[in-house]
């Protein structure tokens, strides 16, 4: 595990690691973890008329090629822009368009590719040099929960997952990090061990420090919402300074989030195939 300082961060403050990763949060059986307020104009549909009917079933998933890049080799190729943000006006009707455009060929729910999306419009006004493509968000989300949708969980139209996903207990067994409780068990209701929780699956000491509420509505930012853990999975990538569209600047953000090399190969496969899907006539 590298146990280097994570690099200067949008507020100071040095960045804790992460578990070293030793498989995904997904079908495997083992819930293994691989581990502000804002004012944002982008719309977000909370869905209230469609909320009685329930979320739709996920779609199929993309068959993603497994790539093994050399570390710092290469950037996956960056994916169908999302909608430019206008700061004065909403951007739902665009967004909207969009995701669902994008859902049909990436296969991932528009819903949240909406968030996704989302989170790269945000980020170039933020933070314009960090470059960050919604497809590297997407590679996190597949890998850390098949985007939300790991153990009967589904994304509702407000966002929010309908049951919560949280990790192992990170108590040192074989292949986990031994993290002692840092948040009394309010974000994973463990208050002897650190859990990592929600779709994107954050720390709650990693989420304390860069915790984004994308309605900017003044309610405390929701780990389990994918529009909250999207926006705070690219403010988290984006603090390591660097061009995410650079093979130097990609790897660094993502080794951030999962200081291991296997773990940024499977999000380059992932993010390199929606990028691929998005960009076909």
């Amino acid at each position: 595990m590298d146990t280097d300082p994570a690099p200067p961060a949008l507020p100071p403050g040095h960045l804790p690691p992460r578990p070293p990763y030793v498989g995904r949060l997904m079908l495997t059986g083992g819930l293994i973890v691989t581990a502000l307020i804002l004012i944002f104009t982008v719309g977000i549909d909370r869905g209230e008329d469609a909320a009685d009917d329930g979320p739709p079933p996920p779609p199929p998933a993309l068959p993603v090629p497994e790539l093994k890049p050399p570390k710092g080799a290469v950037a996956p190729r960056v994916a169908l822009a999302a909608p430019v943000d206008r700061p004065k006006a909403s951007d739902e009707a665009a967004l909207d368009e969009w995701s669902k455009k994008v859902a049909k060929t990436t296969q991932i729910s528009h819903r949240t590719l909406a968030a996704y999306g989302r989170a790269e419009m945000w980020m170039r006004t933020e933070a314009p040099r960090c470059k960050i493509s919604w497809g590297t968000i997407a590679g996190i989300g597949r890998v850390e929960s098949a985007h939300g949708h790991f153990a009967g969980a589904e994304v509702g139209p407000d966002g929010r997952v309908t049951k919560p996903i949280i990790g192992p207990q990170l108590n040192g067994a074989p292949g986990v990090k031994a993290i002692k409780d840092t948040d009394h068990g309010s974000l994973d209701g463990d208050t002897e061990w650190d859990r990592a929780v929600g779709p994107l699956q954050f720390l709650p000491v990693t989420w304390g420090k860069w915790a984004v509420r994308a309605s900017g509505d003044g309610k405390p930012a929701d780990p389990q919402n994918v529009d909250d853990a999207s926006l705070t999975a690219a403010r988290y990538l984006c603090s390591t300074g660097g061009d995410l569209t650079t093979p130097d600047g990609w790897w660094n953000a993502v080794l951030v989030y999962n200081q291991s090399v296997p773990y940024a190969q499977d999000v380059y496969s992932g993010a390199q195939a929606y990028a691929d899907a998005s960009l076909r006539p």
